[in-house]
């Protein structure tokens, strides 16, 4: 009995003793597909129609197009006119300008503007021509001291006019007479050749000068020089000027004239028609 209880205990010993021992055995998991409960309904596959390609239609014939007439109808014709200068003689000479001597001084003004008004029939007395020109310390505006003053001076001493003065004053009598300052040789030779002659401002004897800037009270600034004298310009040829100066009619070389002239700024009396 003891035999075999002994043998008994040494059979569940070891039994055990495999249990320990022995590593767990593999378990292969099982997979069941997915079943649609019975309420389920299988979705529809989705089933594939090609998309047809176009053909294209080939019109032989382009389809009309909306036609447009412009016309256009000028309004307004302009033809460019160009106005050339004149063409002027090599040379001209006014006939019929008579000059008389100066009775003062420092007058010559007044006797250029009395003999140039002659020429275009108007007769005016020096005199009187004097007495009516306006007395100023600005040459620009009127007579600058004494007709009997000393040769030379600049204002405010003696000195005489500048030409709007003296302008102003033949339009008085009727004559048309304008004064310009910054005139051109061209201008003068185109009188002399439309038979017109012209007052100009040079330096006594034709010579050259000094131009100075002078302001008088009115504080108007304008350009004297010693020695202004007043000339007619009574004909021209391509290298010489003939002028009257007073009584007396000689000619100089053009380039003499006209440095003179420019001394006080080319300024002249022109008769407008």
């Amino acid at each position: 009995m003891l035999f075999w209880l002994i043998g008994q205990l040494l059979s569940a010993c070891t039994a055990a003793s495999a249990i320990a021992i022995s590593p767990p055995a593999l378990v292969t998991p099982t997979y069941t597909p997915f079943q649609p409960l019975p309420t389920d309904t299988p979705a529809p596959r989705p089933t594939w129609t090609p998309l047809k390609t176009a053909s294209p239609t080939l019109s032989p014939t382009p389809t009309p197009q909306p036609s447009f007439t412009v016309s256009f109808t000028p309004t307004l014709t302009e033809t460019a006119t160009m106005t050339l200068a004149p063409t002027l003689p090599a040379e001209a000479q006014v006939q019929g300008v008579v000059g008389y001597q100066q009775l003062y001084l420092l007058d010559c003004e007044s006797r250029s503007a009395v003999d140039w008004a002659a020429f275009f029939g108007v007769r005016i007395d020096e005199q009187d021509f004097l007495n009516n020109l306006p007395a100023s310390d600005d040459p620009d505006e009127g007579f600058v001291g004494s007709v009997n003053g000393m040769l030379g001076q600049i204002p405010p001493l003696s000195y005489g006019v500048h030409a709007e003065p003296v302008a102003r004053l033949l339009r008085s009598y009727g004559v048309s007479a304008y004064a310009r300052r910054g005139a051109t040789w061209q201008e003068v030779q185109a009188e002399i050749a439309a038979g017109r002659p012209v007052i100009a401002w040079v330096i006594y004897g034709i010579s050259a000068g000094v131009p100075v800037a002078y302001t008088a009270s009115n504080g108007h600034t304008t350009t004297v020089a010693a020695y202004e004298h007043t000339v007619i310009v009574v004909g021209y040829a391509p290298d010489t000027v003939t002028v009257l100066d007073g009584n007396r009619q000689y000619t100089v070389a053009l380039e003499r004239f006209l440095a003179s002239w420019q001394v006080l700024e080319t300024m002249a009396i022109f008769y407008v028609p």
